[in-house]
């Protein structure tokens, strides 16, 4: 006989997800591992360190098996070009160079000695940012993306080359675009590709593939080879033959191609997604073999698929794995063919990964947080689409209220919290995360949408929010809410919604500009989307040109959009998180939704994080927060928190 459960309301049960336990995982995509590269027999990719600040290092996992981390106590592998980063460290021949992130220089890391500086110190503090570095056939030059800030305030985006050691000051070899990615050497080093965009197109929206001899240093006969209006270009790579690859969604889904004497050959043509929005540089999403296939990372209908390509009959043989996605994309492949990656299961957090594409065996061979949870308390998602407004069908993961040790009284629903995405192009996962964990174990049921704008669905559900920002995505956590409890799988009284970013703007245009949420949680969210088109990092300066329209030209829309300017339609209770070194959506715009919420005297609360940036790091932030909005949730809907939660001051609450 099984153990019987308690019988307790939702949102009141115990469990071993504790606020700690999230915050050594981290929170959202700041936490997960990235960047897989491999030098010889050895694998390197990167770790972010919740408990060290936020500190991110590099992990080797050498011939012998053993797992290490390279990084000394004193330094941070992290760019901050387009303040994203991305694309921080290269290594050959067991030679490691990186991006630091205080000072933003690049360093030189020759085993068993002190990392050094090769590129000089910046007038202007960490003014000269450094990523996605490639190392030249003749083993003497690097060549990467530099973002410069002048003390004017303007920023340029170039390629530079400059000598291992660092003895030269980097030169320029292309620039004249407002973004650059990609740099790759073709196998004989005599050409170099690379990816362009300006503004005010994002690389998902508009991008370039540029070709150019590389001699003596320099770049000449640089000419284009794909790309263009309503063209996005991916990841380009050579083969081992010399072919140029890329990945296009000129069909409308990012599909993978090469380019072959003079001519544009598609691979394989799908209605699934190879490629990835460039949120971060050095996202690679397929990689070749020895023997010439080509092994891809793809999302069909949002779900994450891996397989392996044949050139040569454009056949895709797809893999049989427990892996439920592959975050943040990155791929390898090493001189025996085995392939690495990085990926997660609906039970484990993502961690390096390697597949035998030969017998399709595959494992985790390390994880950053590994964890003894029991299954019973570990919610499954199932993948849902749902009607939105106009006709158009939506997509979600559902996680259903699951804990072994207890139940709620028969007659009770439980209540739901939407999740709505930051990007806004980006997607939810169904891997395993503490932070939803952590609410669907105490009795909350969890959506985490695909609003229309997401990725994994094709170019045309990505441009449903072209123009449409703070109102499609908005219709689509909505109606999700309202498809659950018509569904009788949640109690419709008792509706949340919280979002980060992009998502935290969709949280605050939810409660204002409908009455269906009792209450939300908004992350460095937007309040004014006016503020964000003035005063925005260089990356973002004109996104909001193709979201919402030219500012301010179309400075009507913006008031309309923006959640501040309709403050006398906010109804409901608001829990606000803000970093104070948030260079994306600056401090201000927390501080005016809290200005107008102790005005209308609504029930809020406001909490500041010195030291935090876009995007939240340190264990004891996302502790607080997490602490923060249990408390308040409870205070909202009325009911009884375990004990040892700590309460945080509710302004205007009776």
């Amino acid at each position: 006989m099984g153990t019987s459960k308690t019988i307790a309301p939702y949102g009141t049960w115990a469990s071993p997800i504790s606020t700690s336990f999230v915050a050594q995982s981290g929170m959202g995509h700041s936490a997960l591992p990235r960047e897989v590269l491999i030098d010889g027999n050895d694998i390197y990719w990167v770790v972010g360190r919740p408990q060290e600040g936020g500190r991110y290092v590099i992990l080797r996992h050498a011939d012998d098996k053993t797992i290490e981390c390279i990084t000394p106590p004193d330094f941070n592998v992290r760019t901050r070009v387009h303040e994203y980063g991305g694309g921080s460290y290269f290594v050959a021949e067991g030679v490691i160079y990186f991006c630091n992130y205080t000072d933003q220089r690049l360093y030189r890391q020759q085993k068993g000695k002190s990392p050094q500086p090769i590129t000089p110190e910046p007038e202007i503090a960490a003014g000269l940012r450094y990523a996605a570095i490639r190392l030249s056939k003749d083993k003497r030059s690097l060549v990467c993306v530099r973002e410069r800030h002048e003390a004017d305030g303007q920023v340029a985006n170039e390629l530079v080359i400059l000598p291992t050691d660092g003895s030269i000051e980097p030169a320029i070899i292309a620039s004249g675009h407002d973004f650059y990615s990609s740099p790759r050497f073709s196998p004989d080093g005599k050409k170099l590709t690379f990816l362009t965009w300006d503004h005010p197109n994002m690389p998902w929206d508009v991008t370039e593939l540029w070709v150019g001899d590389f001699k003596d240093g320099k770049l000449e006969d640089i000419h284009k080879v794909a790309g263009g209006m309503n063209e996005s270009i991916f990841q380009p790579e050579w083969n081992h033959q010399g072919v140029l690859h890329f990945i296009s969604d000129r069909t409308g889904w990012w599909n993978l191609y090469a380019f072959d004497e003079g001519e544009i050959v598609s691979l394989h043509k799908r209605e699934a997604d190879f490629g990835f929005p460039q949120w971060l540089l050095e996202y690679s999403t397929y990689t070749f073999l020895p023997d010439g296939r080509i092994v891809c990372l793809f999302l069909d209908m949002g779900k994450s698929r891996i397989g392996v390509l044949t050139p040569q009959d454009g056949k895709l043989e797809e893999f049989s794995t427990p892996f439920s996605a592959f975050e943040l994309p990155t791929i390898q492949s090493d001189a025996l063919g085995q392939v690495w990656f990085l990926a997660g299961t609906h039970k484990t957090e993502p961690g390096l990964a390697v597949l035998n594409p030969e017998t399709g065996e595959c494992h985790t061979v390390h994880t950053s947080n590994e964890h003894e949870i029991d299954p019973g308390f570990i919610s499954i998602p199932e993948h849902i689409a749902f009607p939105s407004k106009g006709g158009r069908t939506s997509f979600a993961y559902f996680y259903p209220p699951t804990n072994s040790s207890f139940e709620a009284p028969a007659d009770e629903k439980p209540p739901l919290i939407v999740l709505s995405h930051g990007g806004p192009t980006s997607a939810a996962r169904s891997h395993f995360q503490s932070e939803i964990q952590f609410w669907t174990s105490r009795g909350f049921a969890i959506a985490d949408v695909n609003y229309g704008g997401s990725t994994g669905y094709g170019r045309p559900y990505r441009d449903q929010l072209k123009g449409e920002w703070g109102i499609v995505d908005v219709e689509d956590c909505v109606n999700a809410a309202l498809f659950l409890a018509k569904c009788g799988k949640v109690d419709d009284e008792r509706l949340l919604i919280r979002g980060c970013s992009a998502g935290g703007y969709v949280t605050l245009c939810a409660l204002t500009f409908h009455e269906v949420f009792a209450a939300g949680a908004s992350y460095y969210g937007v309040a004014d989307a006016a503020i964000l088109a003035q005063h925005s990092h260089k990356f973002e300066e004109r996104y909001l040109d193709s979201l919402i329209g030219p500012y301010p030209e179309k400075e009507d829309l913006y008031r309309d959009r923006s959640p501040i300017y309709h403050a006398d339609r906010l109804s409901s209770p608001v829990i606000l998180f803000q970093g104070l070194e948030d260079k994306v959506v600056l401090p201000e715009q927390s501080e005016i939704l809290a200005k107008a919420l102790r005005e209308k005297c609504l029930p809020y609360a406001y909490l500041t994080f010195e030291g935090e940036q876009h995007g939240f790091r340190r264990a004891e932030t996302i502790k607080n927060c997490l602490d923060a909005e249990l408390y308040f949730y409870s205070r909202i809907l009325g009911f009884e928190l375990p004990a040892g939660v700590t309460p945080v001051e509710i302004h205007n609450l009776d």
